[in-house]
């Protein structure tokens, strides 16, 4: 894969330190604003990065780059993508793949009609202690509740709150509590269980933005709550329970440090099988040999997932009544 990263932002600068322990990755170039050059010129050099494009055309236009990591703003995720398709790039897109399930069946369909890789970065998906949940759940019996609370408190809410409004925010960049935190419980649930037949999301709204909220989804046999928030902090835990045993995992939903198994005789076991101590090692070691491998059939079951991923943000911002982008 030669990748080329759209961004300077934190994510990117959290991504650059882990993708030297995947060689396969070639990182090609790194698009910046013309007034964030000198902070693409450290890490070009910090990180070997071949070029720096402050014009996206160009970097699109380099034969060099077959991969685009889109590591933008949420409310740019559409529009960045779309262009890297039409240009016959395949692309890996950060959380949350779109702010619609609208514009994600616009990006699939494209993707599909050109046999180019589009698939979401969102780490838990990845990790092996989040396989090890999957294989696990047949342990529990009978699924009866699933709670999430990824609670925390953000510096930045401090600034919204004395009036300057920064992209976490911002309903037009698709900032928010649900977009930003709770859509890591979110793709947590619908990989372990699958589609919800309800959603609901009760959200604590400021100057048109959920600074935290709770949703519910619920399934035949099985109550789920995900919490997510940015205004207020607590422990960040998840269980699911059955009515055999139950799964704890401590931290939060993206990372999946590990997890303890706990059985209704009171034995317990804790479990951590992840290979690599960065939570996105994982995705990209997959992204670049579904790349390599030009693997299609994976790539339609990882959208199939966004997918679902993002009826539920659909039904869960027309709950609260709120509106992104």
């Amino acid at each position: 894969m030669r990748l080329g990263i759209l961004g300077t932002g934190k994510i990117v600068q959290d991504f650059l330190p882990m993708v030297g322990d995947i060689p396969a990755i070639q990182l090609a170039g790194i698009l910046s604003t013309p007034h964030s050059v000198a902070k693409a010129a450290t890490l070009q050099k910090t990180y070997q990065i071949e070029t720096v494009y402050t014009d996206y055309a160009a970097l699109l236009a380099s034969p060099t780059i077959d991969t685009v990591y889109v590591a933008l703003p949420n409310s740019l995720h559409y529009e960045f993508s779309k262009q890297a398709l039409l240009a016959g790039k395949n692309v890996i897109c950060e959380k949350p793949f779109t702010l619609n399930s609208a514009q994600l069946a616009e990006l699939s369909e494209l993707a599909l009609k050109h046999d180019l890789v589009l698939i979401e970065a969102i780490t838990n998906q990845y990790l092996p202690n989040y396989q090890g949940i999957k294989a696990d759940l047949a342990s529990l019996g009978a699924l009866k509740v699933v709670s999430c609370n990824y609670s925390q408190y953000s510096s930045r809410y401090d600034q919204f709150k004395a009036g300057k409004v920064l992209p976490a925010f911002n309903p037009k960049l698709g900032g928010g509590a649900l977009m930003d935190l709770n859509i890591y419980n979110i793709h947590f649930v619908i990989g372990l269980l699958g589609a919800p037949t309800a959603v609901h999301y009760a959200a604590n709204v400021e100057r048109d933005i959920d600074t935290s909220g709770v949703l519910t989804l619920t399934y035949p046999e099985t109550q789920v709550v995900c919490i997510g928030a940015k205004d207020c902090a607590a422990p960040i835990q998840s269980t699911i329970q059955g009515n055999q045993g139950a799964i704890v995992v401590s931290g939060p939903t993206n990372t999946v440090d590990g997890y303890t198994r706990l059985a209704n005789d009171g034995t317990t076991e804790d479990v951590n099988v992840n290979r690599h101590p960065h939570r996105m090692f994982a995705e990209f070691a997959a992204f670049e040999q579904v790349i390599a491998d030009h693997d299609m059939a994976f790539v339609r079951q990882q959208l199939e997932h966004s997918k679902l991923v993002m009826a539920v943000i659909d039904q869960a911002l027309a709950s609260a009544q709120l509106k992104l982008g």
